[in-house]
């Protein structure tokens, strides 16, 4: 479920709000061949499954990186700011991956706005992420994103 906010005083009103969790997205040997192709990180244990069946995870699995970029999708159906000009990502305080995402896995983003800050134009935001496997007992990715809005 979104919280939509109207502006910039809206979204500061927000700050140390749990944002919920997103729908679970499936994480399918196409989404991780399509961003081995999109990086030029082919290796084995993301796009051979036949290999990877014997490597240490026992199946494929996403690339880290690939899980990460999932985070903006994830994101965007926990908070839709409107009535600013520009939305930027303006970069990451902290990443871990603490749990590889087989194949065929399915993901969710819990979300906190842990701080809203001025900057100039606008504000930046820190959110706090958690990116769940379904099923898992460790996070996919545990992670500090920073975005900034322009009135």
């Amino acid at each position: 479920m979104s919280v939509t906010v109207n502006g910039i005083d809206e979204l500061k009103k927000l700050a140390g709000s749990d944002l919920g969790t997103s729908d679970w997205i499936e994480v399918t040997q196409e989404r991780i061949d399509t961003f081995a192709d999109a990086t030029g990180d082919h290796q084995w244990i993301h796009v051979d499954p036949e290999r990877a069946k014997d490597g240490p995870f026992g199946a494929p699995i996403a690339h880290g990186y690939l899980t990460l970029s999932l985070f903006i999708p994830l994101f965007t159906e926990l908070l839709d700011v409107q009535g600013v000009t520009t939305k930027v990502n303006y970069g990451l305080n902290k990443v871990r991956f603490p749990s590889p995402v087989k194949v065929g896995s399915r993901i969710r983003l819990v979300g906190k706005l842990a701080e809203v800050e001025e900057v100039p134009g606008g504000v930046q935001i820190t959110v706090d992420g958690t990116i769940e496997i379904e099923g898992g007992t460790k996070p996919a990715a545990v992670l500090q994103s920073l975005s900034r809005f322009y009135a």
